[in-house]
């Protein structure tokens, strides 16, 4: 074989091994934008059609007998006038990429026992981007069809943060001094993960309810 023949077969190798890895780049640039940027738009259109579904159910005249897709409206001041996120029943991947989800297992807005709400922190609408930013005495607000919920924090929202291994946040009392204690008063949690990116940590932020205010029929 000739030394021009080789050095063509060498130029056309590494062309082809050039081109795949700017094909691979392209699309791990085009995947990172996807999960970065893609699943917040369409999260969060179908965070509005689900908001949409909830009220239009509350205000019809049989809605006391309508499966609603969500428990209620979750508003946090301090995440902006304008945050209103729906909460739905479930805490797997599919139910936080269209909401916040509600631990089934935990207890109902307003009610005796613990709320626990997570949400994501980046991607599929980020509700709780800015969770670090809770300070104590903040207010969170959780609507349902018949009551208004007001609940104030016990602490910042960078003062907690514990491995996702850690159960007591999810228990009726969310203290780590009290397990196998029975609820005695109506608390929320709100959990998420601790960095922006991959993490083995969730930062943690309880409530205590203030008021339940009825709504007018």
């Amino acid at each position: 074989m000739s030394e021009s023949s080789t050095r063509a077969r060498g130029s056309r190798f590494l062309l082809i091994v050039g081109l795949v890895l700017v094909l691979s780049g392209v699309g791990v640039l085009g995947w990172v934008g996807w999960q970065y940027w893609g699943t917040n738009i369409v999260a969060q259109r179908e965070h509005e059609r689900i908001r949409g579904e909830i009220v239009d159910a509350w205000e019809a005249p049989e809605s006391k007998d309508r499966d609603v897709d969500g428990r209620g409206l979750l508003r946090v001041p301090r995440f902006g006038k304008d945050f209103e996120v729906p909460i739905l029943d479930g805490d797997d991947d599919a139910t936080l990429a269209r909401g916040v989800g509600r631990d089934p297992d935990s207890a109902l807005p307003g009610k005796v026992g613990n709320l626990v709400l997570s949400g994501h922190r980046i991607t599929h609408g980020e509700p709780f981007r800015r969770f670090l930013e809770l300070e104590a005495g903040d207010r969170i607000v959780v609507e349902t069809r018949t009551h208004v919920h007001t609940y104030r924090l016990r602490q910042d929202g960078d003062e907690v943060r514990v491995p996702f291994t850690t159960s007591w946040p999810l228990w009726p009392v969310p203290d780590p001094e009290a397990g196998g204690k029975e609820a005695t008063e109506a608390v929320v949690t709100l959990v998420t993960c601790s960095e922006l990116f991959r993490t083995d940590d969730r930062n943690v932020v309880v409530g205590d309810l203030e008021e339940s205010v009825r709504k007018e029929a």
